[in-house]
Parts: structure tokens; sequence; C-alpha cells
């Protein structure tokens, strides 16, 4: 909503709820400086410096000016509605019809939570540690306790010392943060695992998720004519917004788990047998179907997989040696090469 119209808006509304008897159209329009303006003569023309036809109404002026003024006021009253806001349509006095929106009808019921709904919103409000969410949640969670939520429940008592963190080290965060809200295009540079150098992407995005301690963003990629899934950690640079409007319809269901999980190979068909160097690589021995101590400072894994293991196995570096199948070692070595000659 443009910056105007949403003033505007505000502007009614705040008129609307504080009139103690209805408001003729007339009065309102004398007291929203926006209709003041949609009410003069050439839609405000007429006070502009420069003179000329546009300075001097002609004689269907005022008719056109109150015309311009009816359509605004009429769709500005039908988005309020639509809003939620009830506004009376009544009769004056003087036979006029005057508008009320009373205080009793857009009061919003007592707010009423239970000891574990109270925990849980209170549990909330504290995921975030960083970029501008933290300070919207704790605004959020003072305004909830004025209107009634209880102060004296503990969440991590009441969800068994649960004390949960969302960490935002990528810098790229906010801006695709707020990119998604707003629903802009955005440009950014992007350095895949296997490649030497990051290349520039031109992505409308849809959603950001947290998967194992690591932020991913779903969208479609306009180069690529399809969608595709980001880690934020391997976007270089800054963040930068690029036109208005998405070409691609948005999905209802966004997977950006199962997108990255492929990866990572939960979706296994298969077997891969790894050395890992001991006290290394947590996540590979965590979804190990077996582990066996080789000695000499190494154990040997088999680890189910799926698609996308190769990216994986290439975080941990010198840690990790692919033994079989060849097709996979083949994989990582060519990654590593890459990464190399970069």
């Amino acid at each position: 909503m443009a910056i105007a119209k949403a003033e505007r808006l505000m502007n009614l509304a705040l008129c609307l709820l504080g009139a103690r008897r209805p408001l003729s159209k007339r009065e309102l329009r004398d007291s929203i400086e926006a209709y003041v303006e949609a009410s003069r003569p050439g839609g405000g023309a007429a006070s502009r410096p420069g003179g000329g036809a546009a300075s001097r109404p002609d004689k269907g002026a005022a008719g056109s000016s109150d015309d311009s003024f009816n359509r605004m006021f009429e769709r500005d009253k039908d988005d309020l509605r639509e809003l939620g806001l009830v506004i009376e349509t009544v009769e004056n006095l003087d036979g006029e019809v005057g508008y009320l929106a009373r205080r009793d009808s857009n009061r919003l019921p007592p707010i009423t939570l239970d000891a574990e709904e109270a925990a849980a919103l209170g549990l909330a409000a504290k995921v975030w540690q960083q970029a501008r969410l933290a300070g919207a949640a704790s605004g959020a969670l003072q305004k909830l306790r004025a209107a009634g939520l209880p102060e004296e429940v503990d969440p991590y008592e009441a969800h068994g010392a649960l004390e949960p963190r969302i960490p935002v080290h990528e810098a790229a965060f906010e801006p695709l943060m707020l990119a998604c809200r707003d629903r802009r295009p955005v440009l950014f540079d992007y350095r895949k695992a296997s490649a030497a150098r990051p290349e520039p992407r031109h992505v409308e995005p849809w959603a950001l998720e947290c998967w194992r301690g690591h932020w991913y963003l779903a969208g479609f990629d306009r180069d690529r004519g399809a969608e595709r899934v980001f880690r934020l950690s391997r976007i270089t640079g800054k963040v930068r917004s690029r036109g208005t409007g998405f070409t691609a319809p948005v999905p209802d269901v966004v997977t950006v788990r199962e997108t990255v999980a492929s990866w990572a190979g939960e979706t296994a068909d298969r077997s891969a047998l790894i050395r890992l160097r001991s006290g290394a690589g947590y996540p590979l021995r965590a979804k190990a179907a077996k582990v066996r101590e080789l000695g000499n400072g190494w154990d040997e894994l088999e680890i189910p997989y799926g698609h996308g293991l190769d990216a994986w196995l290439v975080e941990f570096g010198p840690d990790v040696v692919v033994l079989e199948p060849a097709e996979l070692r083949a994989d990582v070595l060519d990654r590593l090469r890459a990464v190399a000659e970069g």
C-alpha cells in the first residue's frame, strides 16, 4: 500500500473512532488534509504556482473535484471495512448521512491465555537474538503483558529448561527477510560449493528457513527459469533490490528443508563408505549406519545418502576421505580441485 493512502486511511479511521456523533462527508472532507486537496478545483492544481490554464478552473471544475472526493472517500470507506473496522451509516438531525465507528464495536475481546499458551508466547519472543526481529519480538511481548499475559510464567521452566536460539550471523539475512516480506526481486553474488568464484543471481525470494544451524533462501531464479535454494553463508557482498513485482507464481508450500535434505543425502537410496578423522565431523557420525575405529586417528563410516552428498562432504575438507563408491569420490575430488584453483 502506498504511504499516502495508508496515511489517509489512518486519518479517516482516527476521525471516525474519535467522533462523539456521526460525521457527514462534508465534515470529514474538511477534517482530513488529503480530502481537502482532492476537493480543490483541478485536484489542487489551482493552488500550485505556474499560472496558465491549470491555475484557472473552468466551470465544471467544482463538480469534478466533488466527484474526485466522493470516489476517494467511498474507496477508503470500503477499504477500512475490509480491514475489519465497523463503520455505521446513520442519518443526523439535518437529514444528512453521517458515519461513525463506535469504539465498543471495534474493540478486540480480552486476551485469555492459559499458563502453557503464555509460556509458549514468551518462549517464541526469546528465540530471536539478532537482527531487527529481536526488538519486534520484545515489543510484542510487552504489549501482550500489558493486555493480560501472565508475567510470572517462566517459559524455560514450563518447557523443561528449553532455551531456543536461532543464529543469524549472515549479513544477507535481514535484506532477504524484508525482500521476502515485500515481494521484491533481489540480486546477489553466490558461490556454489563446487565453484571457484561467485556468480550473480537474480532471484524472486519466497521464504527463508533455518536447517541444522544454517539459513537457506528459496525462490525463483530468473536467469535459470526455475526454483532454487541458496545457502546464505555462500552469498558474497551486498543484497541489492532489482525491479518490482514477481514474474513467477509463489507456491502455496515452499519445501526448503526437503530440498536441502536431499542435498545432504537425507533422502537415501544407497550407501557410501568414508574415512573420517577421529573427533571430527559430528553431523556425519550422527547419520552413519555403521562406525568402525581404524586407529591412527581415523574411523570408517558407512553413510546412507542420496543426491548432493559430495557438496556436503567437501565442507569437511581434509577430515574426510571418500573410499567408495568411485563416482562419489570423483565428484568430491572435482569440487576440491575447483576450490583449490580458486
